[in-house]
């Protein structure tokens, strides 16, 4: 399989593991972006907008002409975005929230240049098993929650609170495989 040669606006390891996993060749850009949501924007339209503008400011910083792959994660619960935990105490609250039930993790891929922007949106159900005060104690301390959105890695730790999934699983992780190279051979065809 040939996939174009890609830049990679991503600092997750995580979303480099699976591209490697796909066999594309990919440099990483470093870039920032404000993630602050808009007061009237649903989960949707805030992952989406976030992983095109991670592309963007991949593109900035690039000559142009290589396509640039973009993406964000968020773990939704009723509506409402669980982002990262600051500290203990919003870890302990997004845990007690998401002990027993199912919440949704989105995850957005946006892939451009100059010319063209493709786009892809996953959605995936992930359930919890009840946790108890010493499951996210235990979690907690293991130092893995700190960077993550909703507070957990599926692929690690946290994969012994997980009852199931309905979806795409390495969307939760961070880049949905089979979506991902659906737009890099559709970007292909397009050329």
């Amino acid at each position: 399989m040939s996939y174009p040669s890609i830049l990679l606006a991503s600092a997750s390891p995580r979303r480099r593991e699976i591209l490697t996993q796909l066999g594309v060749s990919f440099q990483l850009l470093s870039c920032s972006i404000d993630e602050t949501p808009y007061s009237d924007e649903t989960p949707t339209d805030y992952v989406q907008r976030l992983a095109i503008a991670k592309a963007r400011a991949g593109l900035a910083l690039s000559d142009g002409n290589t396509p640039v792959l973009g993406a964000d994660t968020i773990v939704v619960l009723e509506q409402q975005i669980l982002g990262k935990p600051a500290d203990f105490q919003a870890f302990n609250h997004t845990m007690q929230q998401l002990s027993g039930r199912c919440h949704q993790v989105m995850t957005a891929v946006a892939l451009l240049d100059n010319q063209r922007c493709l786009t892809q949106l996953v959605q995936t159900e992930v359930c919890f098993r009840p946790l108890s005060q010493s499951d996210i104690e235990w979690y907690w301390h293991s130092g893995e929650p700190h960077d993550k959105a909703g507070g957990y890695g599926i692929q690690g730790l946290a994969a012994k609170f997980v009852q199931r999934i309905n979806g795409s699983y390495t969307a939760v992780v961070g880049l949905p495989m089979c979506e991902t190279e659906q737009l890099l051979l559709q970007w292909q065809e397009q050329r």
